[in-house]
């Protein structure tokens, strides 16, 4: 269908539109022509994918010069892929039309892990040794080798791209991972870095958060992207903690020695490179002189990670002399390695600002501010002058660089602490150097300050008032949608006390209670017995899981559950987790049933969609606040204190709510699909609780949802099971345009 959305005609490749996706449009498209940054909240399963590009693509066809490129990032890989089938559907819609496709190319960028076609490299399951694989297949140097040598190893379809790829652009179209890979077989070309190529001048680009926001990746990937972008964070609510992670490094026992294996394998390249070819060394040495940049740095093969700073906090300056040569670089680096076993030797925990940590290396071992700065940009290039081919076997080192260059440029922000042992294991002796970012601002900054609009959307975003202080940007549009519903296709509720009466809560006091554990496990096998097909259950961590999971044992929980359903448990192994929802998945589709028990923050609970029969129920066992006695935490909810004014309750509250909300919305995949949300913790009833639940699961949450018992639930939920499994009632409510007062053309 066509519409009217203030003015701009917008394709909307579908045969209804739900009034809460027109409202998007329009507030998407101020933001658009204030040239401004907007937050956006809209209800799970509402279309907010087709929403945005629909929007979004008719503006840049519209007013090319207002908007160039859409920038569109995701979490995850079957994300991204969904975004380029919606992208697919759309352009196809807009051919179907006016008879013409559009001129637009769309194309997704991923991992070299995501892309390979090489017969040998693409064997390889993790991405590490991928990268490490085709950079000793595509490095320059390789390369000038099988010149003189054709016994030396390459890549023949990096050898197809560097040849063709770039003297011609795609055709006009929309390009998934596959199709990039047939794409890359049949020419022969290297479909990872024909994307990089394509993305510089393609006008839709769909890739992972990581692109733009770690700036190791960033500045390699994402440099040549123009100003006039509009930039999406789609599913943006844990946005925070991803620039937090980008600009944070932890250093073990086990980094420290193979970084020590590293510096001993230097020092024999470097060796045997100064019996055989010290020109090249006496080259690198001069080139840093002048302060000039290695030319194979804009080789794109040669470089995978770039500077772990920001852009504008790399200095412009000439390589301090003390760490030109090569051996008096690895001298340096050695020094640096020992002080930090020497700092990890320690007997209780340590923190420390980055200037305390400067001024104590400086007084202890000598080593200055400055040429910390440079290591990473110094240990990249000897790297390239000794040509190594294997990068990964240097991924321990290269971290080292990276925090000596990170510590020495941001005071402000981060904060060092050192701890003697893990957490979950405190009788084992196992420390770990930790060098937090405090201020998720510092790596969102340069995507705000570049970009003329960028989007931050998501169905879980309330309260919203807290992403602008907390990354620090002023939007020009904040909104939630609420849903719009024939009937309610969901169901959430509040239980505060079980059939006994006593108060069910995960809060440390009651935890351990037997009572409490016996009331969640009678929760979850009435649930199971009344709900068909899937439930899904979230408890507040792995130990808690494995604690109650082990007491329903002795209780008979266990056994009560198996009579009506099928039990799968997540781990923390990833492999075991996805076979355990593969078996959860079949057990759903063939009838059986089963419950899923399941971790707040873990894989099941941010990147799996439970819709139609895989989630008819989903069960939240206790508010999943964050390890609250975690130190950089604490530390975190210092700054936030102290810089922007966020209390450290507001703070937890929001997070763990957002996490609540972020799991019983797996259950609502779209408004063909029901489902119930139980959250089993009398402290959900407080107002402050509730008041941060996204709105569209507020509206349905009446006073009468709240402060039940099980019995009470259970009746509740057997009422809405039968009417929702009996209905002939459409479940969606949705408006065909042709009908309303919004002008088709």
């Amino acid at each position: 269908m066509r519409l009217n959305v203030d003015g701009l005609c917008v394709y909307f490749p579908y045969d209804y539109i739900y009034p809460e996706q027109y409202a998007y449009m329009r507030e998407l498209k101020r933001a658009l022509d204030a040239k401004g940054h907007c937050l956006l909240e809209m209800p799970s399963g509402t279309g907010k994918t087709t929403t945005l590009l629909s929007l979004i693509v008719a503006y840049m066809l519209e007013n090319p010069h207002i908007v160039r490129k859409l920038i569109y990032c995701s979490r995850t890989v079957p994300e991204i892929e969904k975004v380029i089938e919606e992208l697919k559907k759309l352009l196809s819609y807009y051919e179907k039309r006016d008879g013409v496709y559009p001129r637009l190319t769309g194309v997704v960028m991923t991992s070299r892990k995501n892309l390979c076609v090489h017969p040998e490299v693409s064997t390889q399951r993790e991405g590490k040794i991928v990268d490490g694989r085709c950079h000793s297949l595509t490095a320059s140097y390789i390369r000038e080798r099988h010149n003189l040598d054709d016994s030396v190893p390459i890549c023949q379809y990096f050898e197809g791209f560097s040849m063709d790829g770039k003297e011609s652009t795609m055709p006009y179209g929309v390009y998934s991972i596959d199709d990039l890979k047939e794409y890359g077989r049949d020419r022969n070309w290297c479909p990872y870095f024909l994307s990089r190529f394509v993305i510089t001048y393609a006008n839709i680009v769909v890739y992972s958060y990581h692109y733009l926001l770690d700036p190791k990746i960033a500045e390699v990937v994402s440099k040549e992207l123009a100003r006039e972008s509009v930039v999406i964070f789609d599913e943006a609510h844990n946005i925070d903690n991803v620039c937090i992670d980008a600009m944070s490094v932890n250093i073990n026992r086990r980094t420290i020695e193979r970084s020590t294996a590293n510096i001993q394998v230097l020092e024999k390249t470097i060796a045997d490179m100064r019996r055989n070819n010290e020109e090249r060394l006496r080259e690198e040495y001069n080139r840093l002189i002048e302060g000039l940049k290695d030319a194979s740095v804009a080789r794109d093969s040669d470089v995978i990670l770039a500077n772990p700073v920001l852009p504008d906090d790399v200095l412009k300056e000439v390589v301090p002399g003390n760490i030109r040569n090569a051996e008096h670089f690895v001298s340096f680096l050695k020094r640096f390695v020992e002080y930090l076993k020497m700092r990890l030797r320690v007997q209780h925990v340590v923190q420390e600002s980055p200037a305390g940590f400067l001024r104590d290396i400086q007084s202890k071992v000598c080593i200055e501010r400055k040429p910390l700065k440079f290591c990473a940009e110094r240990l990249a290039s000897l790297l390239r002058t000794l040509e190594i081919s294997d990068m990964a076997d240097f991924g321990p080192l290269i971290l080292i660089t990276h925090l000596a260059t990170l510590v020495s440029t941001y005071m402000k922000g981060f904060t060092i602490i050192v701890e003697p042992f893990d957490d979950k294991t405190p009788t084992v002796s196992n420390p770990i150097f930790h060098f937090s970012c405090l201020d998720s601002s510092i790596a969102i900054k340069p995507v705000f300050d570049r970009f003329q609009t960028v989007v931050i959307t998501s169905g879980t975003l309330s309260p919203v008032d807290m992403y602008p202080k907390i990354l620090n940007f002023h939007p020009v549009i904040m909104t939630s949608f609420t849903m719009t519903l024939a009937r309610p296709c969901i169901l959430p509720m509040i239980i505060s006390k079980g059939n006994d009466q006593v108060a069910i809560s995960s809060k440390f006091e009651t935890r351990e209670d037997i009572a409490v554990i016996r009331n969640y496990g009678q929760l979850l096998v009435e649930v199971a017995a009344n709900v068909p097909d899937g439930v899904v259950c979230f408890f507040t961590s792995y130990h808690y899981l494995e604690s109650v999971v082990a007491s329903w044992y002795d209780q008979g929980v266990v056994d009560s559950l198996q009579k009506y359903k099928l039990l799968f448990i997540e781990t923390q192994d990833s492999a075991e987790t996805s076979l355990a929802l593969m078996y959860y998945i079949k057990a759903c589709d063939v009838g059986r049933g089963a419950v899923l028990l399941a971790v707040a923050r873990g894989k099941v609970s941010e990147g799996v969609d439970f819709d139609h029969h895989l989630g008819r129920a989903v069960l939240v066992f206790g508010i999943p606040y964050v390890y609250t006695q975690s130190r950089i935490l604490k530390a975190r909810l210092d700054y936030l204190r102290d810089q922007f004014q966020i209390r450290e309750n507001d703070f937890l509250t929001f997070d763990a709510m957002r996490h609540a909300a972020q799991c019983v919305g797996r259950a609502l995949r779209g408004k063909t699909d029901y489902g119930i949300m139980i959250f089993a913790d009398k402290r959900f009833s407080r107002s402050d609780k509730r008041s941060k639940l996204p709105k569209w699961i507020q509206e349905h949450l009446k006073d009468s949802l709240c402060n039940l018992s099980t019995e009470e639930a259970i009746q509740l939920v057997m009422t809405y099971a039968a009417s929702e499994a009996n209905s002939d009632t459409p479940i969606m409510f949705a408006v065909n345009y042709t009908t309303t007062t919004i002008l088709k053309f």
